[in-house]
């Protein structure tokens, strides 16, 4: 019997902290078989999200080096991850990536989606085959182009049945509702670890807040957290998705009052806009989930996680660790199965999900180099 197909992964999220990479197999069941984080080195991370919070402007040289550093880092991380575990490079059938989004604005008139990490790069780099750009198919169709993990969410965790909601706490939190009659839902519900890491950046100097001890050394500002809520994208009916281009630094301080605030306690307030925003979502667009199964890099944070299961009872909460599912490289897992999904010419979006015109084909391959 010949050995299954191995297929890697990569992404690097709203938060642009590093760039996971998964190693996973999906036959006769999804498993993943080895996976890391690599940071980005702090100037490019910083050059990354000058660009995605739009406070620098960017020329087209510019740009184009930041598409080809991104692809070299991208392509350095599968490689150190394929050196750790021994494997050869000629056992992985394909790699996806999802790139860094920069720019994310599915409405209007000429709606697109952005991400760098030149995937040509990665193939000539790694040697592998390469599926990337994965949103705008989507797009094109109409879709919000994200979320993309629902499809694989029912995948890995739908139980039938049963009604179970997955919640990623990435940089955007998003939401998948797999529901017991095989129905998905999906969609984003705002702000999670980008405003509470550049907020602690600012004024702790830290890129994230370790633990949660910056916000609970503070108190939720109540009317400040009301001021926060009543952006009229909170209410915004699904599909809909958001960025780091509508929730960032200066989206808050256009919210805050010229009144001294103690710094904590921005920060405890940002940590309940999360959690309050999720579980408004889940309360109006998840009805009968019996549970809540968190990934992201936000389960680290006992402070967010916290807040999140007094904000959700009485429906629990848990990490996708308890269900067997490692919580760092859902995302990652991901799309190596995206790209597994585009060489078999099958479609990758959930229109339900997107709002697309119907099922597509996500992302485009990118062949080896030959000789």
């Amino acid at each position: 019997m010949s050995a299954a197909a191995l297929y890697l992964g990569l992404i690097s999220g709203t938060s642009a902290d590093g760039i996971d990479v998964a190693l996973a197999e999906f036959e006769p069941a999804p498993r993943l078989l080895a996976a890391r984080t690599l940071p980005y080195d702090p100037a490019l991370r910083a050059e990354i999200l000058a660009l995605a919070q739009s406070e620098a402007a960017f020329d087209l040289d510019a740009y184009g080096r930041l598409d080809v550093r991104v692809g070299e880092a991208f392509a350095a991380a599968a490689i150190s991850l394929l050196d750790s575990t021994g494997i050869a490079p000629d056992r992985v059938h394909a790699l996806g990536s999802h790139g860094q989004t920069v720019r994310h604005r599915p409405h209007g008139a000429h709606p697109f989606t952005l991400q760098v990490g030149d995937p040509s790069v990665i193939a000539e780099r790694t040697g592998l085959t390469v599926v990337a750009d994965f949103r705008r198919a989507d797009v094109a169709a109409g879709g919000q182009g994200a979320p993309l993990l629902p499809a694989f969410h029912a995948e890995l965790l739908a139980q039938p049945g049963t009604t179970r909601t997955v919640l990623n706490l990435g940089g955007i939190a998003n939401l998948t509702v797999l529901a017991a009659d095989g129905g998905v839902r999906g969609f984003d519900t705002g702000p999670a670890s980008a405003l509470l890491d550049a907020w602690c950046q600012r004024h702790r100097g830290s890129a994230c807040d370790r633990d949660g001890a910056f916000a609970a050394s503070g108190r939720a500002d109540a009317g400040l957290l009301a001021t926060l809520l009543a952006d009229p994208w909170f209410a915004l009916a699904p599909p809909k998705s958001t960025g780091r281009e509508s929730f960032h630094l200066g989206w808050l301080d256009a919210r805050l009052t010229d009144r001294q605030r103690d710094p904590a306690d921005v920060q405890a307030t940002l940590v309940e806009l999360t959690a309050r925003s999720i579980a408004d979502a889940v309360a109006a667009h998840a009805p009968g989930t019996s549970e809540v199964l968190a990934c992201g890099g936000g389960v680290h944070n006992p402070v967010l996680m916290a807040a999140l299961a007094r904000a959700l009872a009485p429906v629990g909460l848990r990490s996708t660790a308890a269900v067997g599912v490692d919580p760092d490289f859902v995302e990652a897992m991901a799309f190596a199965w995206l790209a597994r999904e585009r060489l078999a010419d099958r479609p990758g979006n959930r229109p339900d999900v997107t709002g697309a015109r119907g099922p597509r084909l996500l992302g485009a391959i990118h062949a080896p180099p030959r000789g």
